[in-house]
């Protein structure tokens, strides 16, 4: 346990991140046991691994209290969505290989998308958790949908989506396991790191009608917060 707290600390001090080798001399242990350490830490989200390792998003829930914290620094862009479109507005957060909505308004109309949260959902099928697995470590995420898609061309549909939502910097939902369900989402960034996405969602039909516009402000306040969560370090 002491080893789990001690690399959290040392990676906490060098946001620009290390690697295992700089991890492995700092604790003065071996590589093999520093890896096996830094793997369970990926796995739950504590650390992401870009190459070289830095605090992942499951930090971002811990320190929820402050007041730079994602979801109080998102709260008036959520607010602001929510306002221009009336449709369900989401903050996702990704811990290990779930993400969990840390915040959530919804859509006055009858007929809406619904959301708790603290509601929890796997990275796969969930859209937001595609948006997550577009922007992880290549290695994490080829081993993931190894172990949770087992259709070759769903790999192969996946494995294009993944570079599209990169290139472009936004993520659509499925229509392939939600037909009925429209959804833009768009990731946060804290030094470089993805922390977040925010996701409008509701009636496939609803989300159609506007989607360029939906599209245009989903991604233009996705990159205000990343602003603000930047300028906040």
């Amino acid at each position: 346990m002491s080893r789990v707290v001690t690399i959290l600390e040392l990676v906490a001090r060098n946001p620009e991140g290390m690697t295992l080798a700089e991890l492995a001399t700092a604790l003065e242990a071996p590589r093999s046991s520093v890896h096996y350490i830094a793997k369970g830490l990926v796995a739950t989200g504590y650390l992401t691994d870009v190459g070289v390792y830095t605090l992942g998003p499951a930090v971002e829930t811990l320190l929820g209290a402050r007041s730079s914290s994602v979801e109080h620094t998102a709260r008036p862009d959520l607010e602001s969505l929510q306002r221009q479109f009336d449709e369900t507005v989401l903050l996702c957060m990704r811990i290990g290989e779930q993400i969990v909505y840390a915040d959530a308004i919804e859509s006055t109309r009858p007929i809406r998308f619904s959301a708790r949260v603290g509601e929890r959902r796997p990275l796969y099928p969930s859209s937001a958790g595609r948006c997550f697995l577009a922007y992880s470590d290549p290695a994490f995420r080829d081993d993931y949908v190894a172990r949770h898609v087992d259709d070759p061309r769903t790999r192969l549909r996946l494995r294009d989506e993944f570079a599209r939502t990169a290139r472009d910097g936004v993520g659509f939902a499925d229509r392939h396991t939600t037909p009925d369900l429209g959804g833009v989402h768009a990731p946060v960034f804290r030094n470089g790191v993805p922390v977040a996405v925010v996701t409008v969602a509701g009636p496939v039909a609803r989300i159609d009608a506007r989607l360029d516009s939906i599209t245009e402000a989903v991604v233009d306040h996705a990159r205000h917060i990343t602003d603000l969560l930047n300028l906040s370090r």
